[in-house]
């Protein structure tokens, strides 16, 4: 009698994935102990320099696990996979063999998946495999689907954080900002409700959007009457930082215009209103924090001040 149909497919997807999984924690574990052995200083990963190794998976077993991917409608097998996938995106030649094996599409496909786990695997896949600018040109066709995501998955869950991180790393240049536009709302939303961890992560998205000039109207007219109580010294520092350079960025913006600024078209509770129109409350927070302790902190209020 014959084995049902797809298990040795499973078997043999399990064997690829359980593989390359220990082939890369057995890697960052020697990683690991060379850097203790020489005393180097731990610190926050890197979101935009993967490292380039020679332990890599090979083409082909990457090819495979595309396959699989295509192939399987079980999703704790789609979920494995997309880690094994993630974690060999940590080295920057497989990224490239990714996208010529056309991985970036069957990735993306799973951000549909209606498996919240599926959908968070593949967007740290796609987060791992943004930092190479060729697949961003690729990724690019899902910001408006991974805004969906964020918007739609359960505030402060692990794969809203997935997606704010994607869109972290697709908003370090402005190439794709206008896709962003229409998710303004719900980022300031989850800066208002979210946990610290889920605002360091919306706030990383802003200061990006923020640094464009020709996102400054679309972030003025948004609403967000509680944005002063991010500007109070008792604020995470990484979370009143980020709010202040976003509040620099957008001053410096404002005041760089040639005088086409219509006041009348920002309504009350914009952020406009908070930091030009209504701004005395908001000038009386930044005199608070010019005696806060960290520097980066008070140089970004002596930038507001001065623009």
């Amino acid at each position: 009698m014959g084995e049902p149909r797809g298990a040795a497919a499973a078997r043999a997807a399990a064997a690829i994935v359980l593989g390359a999984g220990a082939c890369y924690c057995l890697w960052r574990l020697a990683a690991g102990g060379r850097r203790a052995a020489a005393g180097a200083a731990r610190g926050p990963p890197a979101e935009n320099s993967p490292p380039v190794s020679t332990h890599t998976m090979d083409a082909d077993a990457l090819q495979k696990l595309i396959h699989l991917l295509q192939a399987t409608d079980d999703p704790l097998i789609q979920e494995q996979a997309l880690i094994t996938l993630s974690n060999s995106a940590a080295f920057s030649v497989n990224q490239d063999i990714i996208r010529n094996l056309d991985g970036l599409s069957v990735i993306g496909g799973m951000l549909s998946d209606c498996v919240p786990k599926v959908k968070e695997k593949a967007l740290n896949a796609l987060n791992n495999l943004s930092m190479n600018t060729k697949n961003q040109g690729e990724i690019q066709v899902y910001i408006t689907q991974v805004c969906r995501n964020v918007e739609s998955a359960p505030l402060n869950s692990d794969l809203q954080l997935a997606g704010l991180r994607l869109l972290t790393n697709m908003s370090v240049t402005s190439d794709y900002h206008h896709k962003m536009i229409n998710s303004i709302p719900c980022f300031l939303r989850l800066l208002s409700e979210g946990t610290e961890r889920t605002q360091i992560q919306v706030l990383k998205v802003l200061v990006n959007l923020s640094a464009n000039a020709a996102m400054t109207r679309h972030l003025l007219r948004a609403q967000m009457p509680s944005l002063l109580l991010l500007f109070d010294n008792c604020i995470n520092r990484d979370i009143l930082l980020r709010a202040l350079t976003f509040a620099a960025n957008l001053k410096k913006n404002v005041n760089n215009e040639d005088g086409t600024t219509i006041q009348d078209q920002y309504h009350e509770g914009s952020i406009f209103f908070t930091l030009c129109r209504d701004s005395t409350p908001f000038a009386q927070k930044l005199a608070s924090l010019l005696h806060h302790p960290d520097t980066e902190v008070k140089e970004q209020v002596v930038r507001i001040l001065t623009q």
